[in-house]
């Protein structure tokens, strides 16, 4: 093979590529240079604004003030990791939950109609409710602060990829299921060749959106009923007037997010390999 490319670049007049330059330009593809320029200008930005406390920026800590405290206070306390660990666990909990639980009622809406006549009401009830207005009932109404934690992330999600799904299944040509029918498969064949595989881009546009609003409620409901956790990290920083801390914790919980978004990623590209170059 090598050979082969040597010869077809001596033929052409064009030197063959170099293995060191393939590799280089593998690595380059998942490389997302324009995102590194982005976020280095966005921190230089901060960087000089903070120093020249610009109108709004009086108490806002330079950049390096908060990687020399999260350096010598954070890195090496173990109660930090815990409070990641507390919050990945959390969400975890929540999201996965309310996917077993979400996507089969998203199908059972999408295909009986009786049963969306009776049940799709109260959902369309309960889904404009924000989630953190469930956080006083579930403190009353669960044994332990962790496990209401848990249901605040769980509802996040599940009313979205409840809709998602549903939409997904009624989005679905009639057509597709006529031809199916007149073809002779039966209900259950049609429900697994055409309806789950027409919905799975639904079910990934739910995963998708509801890992970034589990986030956003897990750390509103830690900074409410919990005593571990990066929604707990950045509350008692403003507590304490501790800017730099309230910082640590934002940037914590960018990166826990931004994390969790690529599992979700990951899981979504197995569950469509057709959408893959």
């Amino acid at each position: 093979m090598k050979a082969a490319e040597e010869n077809a670049g001596k033929v052409i007049g064009v030197p063959a590529a170099q293995p060191s330059k393939r590799r280089a330009g593998r690595w380059m593809k998942y490389f997302n240079w324009r995102g590194a320029v982005s976020v280095g200008c966005f921190i230089l930005l901060w960087e000089i604004l903070a120093r020249t406390r610009a109108p709004g920026f009086e108490t806002i800590p330079t950049v390096l003030e908060v990687i020399d405290t999260f350096w010598m206070d954070y890195l090496s306390d173990a109660k930090y990791w815990q409070a990641w660990a507390a919050s990945f666990e959390r969400v975890a909990y929540g999201f996965v939950i309310s996917q077993v639980l979400g996507i089969p009622l998203g199908l059972l809406l999408g295909t009986r109609e009786k049963f969306d006549e009776l049940v799709f009401p109260v959902v369309e009830i309960l889904r404009p409710i924000p989630p953190l207005a469930w956080v006083p009932i579930s403190i009353l109404f669960w044994p332990t602060n962790e496990t209401s934690i848990v249901f605040i992330t769980f509802i996040g999600a599940f009313f979205i990829i409840v809709i998602n799904v549903r939409d997904g299944v009624r989005s679905i040509k009639k057509e597709h299921l006529w031809l199916a029918m007149s073809l002779g498969a039966t209900p259950a064949r049609i429900f697994r060749r055409i309806i789950v595989p027409s919905v799975i881009p639904s079910i990934a546009v739910g995963m998708t959106v509801g890992i970034a609003v589990t986030w956003n409620v897990l750390i509103a409901a830690e900074m409410i009923a919990s005593d571990v956790g990066l929604g707990r990290l950045t509350w008692e920083g403003y507590v304490s007037n501790t800017p730099t801390v309230v910082i640590i914790g934002m940037i914590s919980i960018g990166l826990a997010g931004y994390l969790s978004t690529l599992v979700v990623t990951y899981v979504e590209k197995k569950m469509m390999p057709w959408r893959q170059k």
